[in-house]
C-alpha cells in the first residue's frame, strides 16, 4: 500500500496541480503527504548569491504556505519542510518514502525539473509519479496502461504500482514490438498477465509494431488514443562518468507527455 508519499513543491502557484495531484494520491490511500520546497538548489555558497538567495527562499516559503492550507482544507495527514540542497537531497529524502511526485519540466516557462526527476527515479530506489505540466485533473485511475517488454525495469514498474493497478477500472499490457526484438523471445504478455490476475487484476493485452527510434511515439500515441488515466514504465538510463542520463524512450516520454507517468528503475 502506499502510505508514506513525498512531494516536491514548485515555487509558481500556477504549478500547484502537482501538490493537488499529490493530495488526490494521499487521500485515495489514506496516507501522509510531506511537502518539500527547496531554496535555490545549487551548490553555491548562499552568501554569494545575495538577492537570489533571499527571493528563492521567499517562493519556498510561499509554496509551503500554500501546501499548508491546502492540506488543512482537505483535512489530510500532512507536513511540510522547507530545505537547502540539491536534486541529490531530495533523491535522498525519497529513499525512506513510499512513494515520489514531481511535476514535469516547462521549457516554454523555464521550469527544468529533469535533474530533480533524474535523481529520484535512478537514486532513490523508490517509485515516483510525474505529472505533466498540462495537468488539469486530480488522480484518475480509469485505465491504467502498462509498458511491457519482459525487461527488469519493467517488472519492477508493474510491481510498485500494484496498490494503483488493484484500484484501477480497467489494466491494459501494453507491448511495443519492432527490429531490435525482432530475432529475441519476445514476451507476450501471458506471464505477467496470470501474476497480475493472482493479485485479483484482469488485464488486456495490446501489441504494435513501431521501430526501436519511435518507440516513446508509440507509447503516447497509444495513450492518447485510449483515454489513459495514468502509464507505467520502468525508466531506462545509463550511467556516465557517475551520473546517470535518460535512455532514448524515457527521454522522448517526459519530454512530451500529457498524462501521469508512473515510473521505476
Amino acid at each position: 500500500m502506499l502510505k508514506d508519499i513525498i512531494l516536491h513543491l514548485e515555487h509558481d502557484s500556477s504549478r500547484d496541480i502537482v501538490r493537488d495531484f499529490a493530495a488526490s494520491i494521499a487521500e485515495t490511500f489514506a496516507a501522509h503527504l510531506t511537502g518539500v520546497a527547496f531554496a535555490f538548489a545549487a551548490n553555491i555558497p548562499a552568501d554569494a548569491l545575495g538577492g537570489l538567495f533571499d527571493e528563492s527562499e521567499a517562493e519556498a516559503r510561499g509554496a509551503v504556505d500554500r501546501f499548508e492550507l491546502a492540506m488543512k482544507r482537505d483535512d489530510l495527514s500532512a507536513e511540510s519542510r522547507l530545505v537547502l540542497g540539491t536534486p541529490r537531497t531530495f533523491s535522498e529524502m525519497a529513499r525512506c518514502f513510499d512513494l515520489s511526485v514531481i511535476m514535469q519540466s516547462d521549457d516554454r516557462n523555464g521550469v527544468d525539473n529533469s535533474l530533480l526527476i533524474e535523481a529520484a527515479l535512478f537514486d532513490s530506489g523508490r517509485p515516483l509519479i510525474i505529472v505533466p505540466s498540462t495537468q488539469k485533473d486530480r488522480l484518475k485511475l480509469e485505465r491504467v496502461v502498462c509498458c511491457w517488454d519482459g525487461s527488469r525495469t519493467a517488472a519492477r514498474a508493474i510491481h510498485d504500482a500494484l496498490p494503483l493497478l488493484k484500484k484501477a477500472n480497467a489494466v491494459e499490457i501494453f507491448i511495443v514490438e519492432n527490429e531490435k526484438t525482432a530475432n529475441e523471445h519476445v514476451p507476450r504478455g501471458i506471464e505477467i498477465s496470470r501474476h497480475l490476475a493472482r493479485h485479483d487484476i484482469k488485464v488486456e493485452v495490446k501489441t504494435t509494431l513501431a521501430a526501436d527510434s519511435d518507440v516513446a511515439n508509440a507509447i503516447l500515441s497509444h495513450a492518447a488514443d485510449g483515454s489513459t488515466s495514468l502509464l507505467v514504465m520502468g525508466g531506462y538510463g545509463h550511467s556516465r562518468l557517475r551520473e546517470f542520463v535518460f535512455g532514448g524512450a524515457t527521454r522522448g516520454i517526459l519530454s512530451a507527455m500529457t498524462i501521469p507517468v508512473f515510473m521505476s528503475h
